[in-house]
Parts: structure tokens; C-alpha cells; sequence
């Protein structure tokens, strides 16, 4: 016989004033973020950026050739893919991009190509640029 026999088969005890679901009870015993924002600066530090890379003489000489390659040819509307650089808005450094499509025109005062979907590219960030086969051949 224990000294607790009279109340161990007794039902608990419920509060006539305090009635919490099942579901807000469980959410007091939830994990919380003790550190607000900790797991994205972990994840923003451990992001990679590029660096960017200088084109040398003889690059942008090609970069210009193939210009003025597309220029001359606006009205066939070439397809040609350009690599180019997107600075990193929040760390040093950036990313290479690649964008395939159809020249629309080369904006002079701005310095840039629009394609037909209307994405404009700065003519500065351009890394490189290939042409279509029949025109790629000539450099």
C-alpha cells in the first residue's frame, strides 16, 4: 500500500477559468530563434561572389569588332550570347551571367543592348560575346 493510493487513479484537475486548445498549449513548448537573423548572416557570409575580371587590349578589340558586327546586322536579328557581370549589391565582387536572345538594338547613349525582351545589358560589363556560327567563323 502506498501513501498515494487514494488519488492516483484520479482524473486531473481542469480549470473552470483557463481553457487553452491543444494546439496554443503546444505552442508554448515551440523552439524559437534566440537569434534573430543568425542563420541568414550565416548564410550571406558563406555566399561566394566573383571577382571581376579586366578584359586585356586584344578583348575589348574583339568586344568592338563583334559590336560593330551586330550593329551592321541589327535588322537580321541575331541571336548571339553575352557573358556578363552583375555586382553584388551587399559584399565585394559579383557574379558572370550568361543571356542568350535576339538584339533589338545598341543603345549608344546609354551604353547598352536591348534585347526583344526588353533586358538591357551594360555594354561596360560584357565580358564576352558569341555571335551565330556564320559570323562567329570570321574571328
Amino acid at each position: 500500500m502506498s501513501q498515494y493510493d487514494d488519488i492516483i487513479h484520479m482524473d486531473r484537475p481542469h480549470s473552470k477559468r483557463r481553457k487553452m486548445s491543444r494546439s496554443d498549449r503546444a505552442a508554448q513548448f515551440a523552439p524559437f530563434a534566440a537569434l534573430t537573423g543568425y542563420e541568414e548572416e550565416v548564410s550571406e557570409t558563406a555566399r561566394l561572389t566573383d571577382e571581376r575580371l579586366i578584359p586585356d587590349e586584344e578583348a575589348y578589340k574583339l568586344l568592338d569588332e563583334k559590336l560593330e558586327v551586330i550593329r551592321k546586322n541589327i535588322k537580321r536579328e541575331l541571336e548571339i550570347t553575352v557573358l556578363y557581370f552583375v555586382k553584388d549589391l551587399r559584399k565585394k565582387g559579383g557574379t558572370y551571367l550568361y543571356k542568350t536572345g535576339i538584339v533589338r538594338k545598341i543603345n549608344e547613349d546609354k551604353r547598352t543592348i536591348e534585347f526583344m525582351d526588353k533586358e538591357n545589358i551594360p555594354i561596360d560589363d560584357i565580358f564576352s560575346i558569341t555571335l551565330p556560327d556564320e559570323y562567329e567563323d570570321r574571328f
